[in-house]
């Protein structure tokens, strides 16, 4: 088992070169914006006996011990890897701060297609690395890893939330009724009183948060669910189940009032938000925006986004409640509050004429400056 770790601690980017000019697989002087994210930890893993390849990312811990969960997937390069575990890290940070838990930031990655590199060794190997860190760092699950492969990580550390044994396993449901709540926040702001009822929404990806999503939406007399995911099984399914659902190649560019983005990230760029036809953005996936530009071009056409660090929070009430011994009236009041700060969000930037992204971090900013000030910093 062998890690390098990097310790970041400037809060400004140093002075750029072109982008072109210099390798994307950096933490300290990055292209992006990444570039002034300032995380505090980046340890790379690496055991040569699994073959285990991972990333673990600690943005934040103003607020308490860095918990994200654990993608595993097949990155194209060690760079994309990368990447992709700082932005998900830093959208962690925010997740925790918005629905108001005593945690920070923090995300692993593991290189490499989960249906065919992920063995007990491995999982173990990872184990380790986690508990190494003494609990600055708290995993739990997220897409390409599960509540069965988190018991195995446990065998190797305690710092494992959102298990089967002694824990609250699967966190999918929790995240689709956050997601769900503010949903029916945002489309009141938009569409009156009436809500959802007698409204189409469009779901992209119906893995375990999407399908449990489709499945609300139903119950709440949506009358059109479009969904799109290249798991035509899990498609036909919930098509099978639910007489309002219709299967569709792609659901972005549809004629919907809602679009719930439930899949991986960066679906919102300059070009897809041209293409939208839907009045309201609300969904479960993670760093839904290309770049932070692409909210003031929602702003500019007048759809309504939930920023996605507030809407899918709901998994990480549940596991954070795990972690500090939350019982489960306590945790369902905490995902329902996720409908309440959208209303928050969503008021505020209507009533000072800011993008909803403005307004979200407005409120994750004053909770970690307050952190900050306590800790004397």
């Amino acid at each position: 088992m062998s890690a390098v770790a990097i310790t970041t601690a400037s809060t400004a980017p140093a002075a750029q070169a072109p982008a072109a000019s210099r390798p994307a697989g950096q933490v300290f002087d990055r292209p992006d914006e990444l570039a002034a994210a300032a995380h505090e930890q980046v340890v790379f893993c690496h055991d040569r006996v699994s073959g285990l390849r991972a990333i673990i990312a600690i943005h934040d811990t103003t607020l308490g011990p860095a918990l994200g969960g654990t993608r595993i997937h097949p990155y194209a390069s060690e760079a994309e890897a990368l990447t992709d575990v700082l932005r998900l890290s830093q959208g962690m940070t925010a997740k925790s701060a918005a629905a108001g838990m005593e945690l920070g930031g923090g995300k692993a990655v593991i290189i490499g297609d989960p249906r065919t590199i992920k063995t007990r060794d491995l999982l173990l190997a990872y184990g380790r690395f986690v508990d190494s860190l003494g609990g600055r760092y708290v995993t739990a699950a997220d897409v390409g890893s599960t509540a069965d492969d988190l018991d195995v990580v446990a065998e190797a550390t305690r710092w494992v939330v959102g298990k089967n044994a002694g824990g609250t396993g699967d966190s999918g449901y929790s995240t689709a009724y956050g997601v769900f709540c503010a949903l029916r926040a945002a489309a009141r702001h938009r569409f009156g009183q009436g809500g959802l009822a007698g409204s189409s929404v469009g779901v992209e990806g119906v893995g375990k948060v999407g399908a449990r999503l489709v499945g609300l939406l139903a119950a709440a007399g949506v009358e059109r669910i479009l969904v799109s995911d290249p798991d035509t099984a899990a498609t036909a399914r919930l098509a099978g189940n639910y007489a309002a659902v219709e299967v569709v190649p792609s659901v972005i560019d549809a004629d919907v009032d809602v679009y719930a983005p439930c899949a991986l990230g960066a679906t919102l760029t300059p070009e897809s938000v041209a293409a939208l036809r839907a009045r309201v953005v609300c969904g479960a996936a993670n760093n839904q925006l290309l770049t932070h530009g692409v909210a003031d071009a929602m702003h500019a056409r007048d759809v309504l986004w939930v920023p996605d660090y507030v809407a899918n929070a709901g998994g990480v009430v549940q596991v954070g409640g795990e972690l500090y011994g939350h019982s489960r009236e306590t945790v369902e009041r905490g995902i329902e509050a996720i409908g309440h700060t959208t209303d928050e969000v969503l008021t505020t930037a209507e009533d000072l004429g800011i993008t909803t992204a403005a307004a979200a971090d407005a409120v994750v900013e004053a909770r970690l400056a307050a952190g900050r000030q306590e800790m004397g910093r």
